[in-house]
């Protein structure tokens, strides 16, 4: 898969803001499938931020390896903003870092439900006391396109946690 110069660019400059602020990152991705974690650790050196990245694809695998309630998932569903919120502060406590990004939605082609269009996509920030960032998105494209969106929007809200 092809990602874009601009990604791995934004990939590069996150990764030496949290280095220069001394802060390692986790991640907990299903839509993505660790394309967040595969953008940082395709630059030489992340190892001294990417603390570790957690693919939760299946409901079992976000209950198993982040700790995400399984009645929460039934009640919201997985591509939920309660959801991402969990994963993002579950990979915090299953993990030595100190910033989690997590990302959930659907890429499509298919996987739509009434109430979840394909390009639904929950992303979300999680700090070591600070107030948790989630926000949801509609993105438009191919599965490619609404993956790469996926992460730079977990790039963006990366970003904000450092200006926080």
């Amino acid at each position: 898969m092809e990602l874009p110069d601009s990604l791995i660019a934004d990939a590069e400059a996150l990764l030496a803001a949290y280095r220069a602020a001394r802060l390692r990152i986790a991640t907990a991705e299903s839509c993505t499938g660790g394309l967040v974690a595969g953008c940082l650790t395709a630059i030489a050196g992340s190892s001294d931020v990417v603390e570790r990245g957690f693919v939760t694809y299946s409901n079992e695998a976000k209950t198993e390896l982040v700790g995400v309630p399984a009645d929460l998932i039934a009640r919201h569903g997985a591509v939920s903003a309660q959801v991402v919120v969990a994963m993002a502060e579950g990979a915090l406590k299953h993990s030595r870092a100190d910033v989690a990004a997590a990302v959930t939605g659907i890429a499509g082609p298919g996987g739509a439900t009434p109430g979840k269009p394909v390009g639904l996509v929950y992303v979300c920030s999680a700090r070591q006391g600070r107030e948790t960032i989630v926000e949801r998105h509609q993105f438009h494209g191919d599965r490619h396109a609404v993956r790469v969106a996926s992460v730079e929007v977990a790039f963006s809200l990366l970003r904000r946690q450092l200006e926080r």
